[in-house]
């Protein structure tokens, strides 16, 4: 299993993997158009590869990506008196059907962690599914309460 950042050469699975992480939690999509998805994700894959404000990490087997956790930093406003540092935002959290329940998502998320505590990010945010609240406690996680929300009209 190697654990790595994403590059160019894996925009094409991470494509698909989008597609089929949302199928599967919302199988009236299905019928949505491949190829305008595909060309809106490939833009989007190729600006969040060369930003330095998202970081996509891989876990690989034999060439497969089976998992994949994306992180974008956000700045904070600096505040008197204190060194400000970003916060993580984590998304699109996935393993292929196949790979779950082998610990393969928690030694990515463990390399995450590692790699947010070597950088100094303040923390990291996450809204999980319901199923995957115990993922996310058994990594060292704490539920929050819900921020708020505002959905202009």
């Amino acid at each position: 299993m190697n654990i790595r950042l994403a590059e160019e050469i894996d925009i094409k699975q991470l494509i698909r993997m989008r597609w089929d992480f949302t199928i599967e939690h919302d199988e009236s999509k299905k019928d949505e158009s491949f190829a305008d998805f595909e060309k809106e994700c490939q833009a989007f894959l190729e600006n969040a590869l060369n930003n330095g404000q998202w970081f996509i990490w891989v876990a690989e087997e034999s060439g497969k990506i089976v998992s994949h956790i994306y992180i974008e930093l956000i700045q904070k406003v600096p505040r008197p008196g204190r060194i400000t540092y970003p916060f993580a935002y984590m998304t699109n959290v996935y393993t292929v059907p196949d790979f779950r329940n082998k610990g393969i998502g928690s030694k990515l998320l463990a390399t995450i962690n590692k790699w947010i505590k070597e950088n100094n990010y303040e923390f990291v945010i996450v809204w999980p599914s319901d199923d995957a609240i115990n993922y996310y406690k058994k990594n060292g996680y704490v539920h929050c309460t819900e921020p708020m929300e505002y959905f202009p009209s």
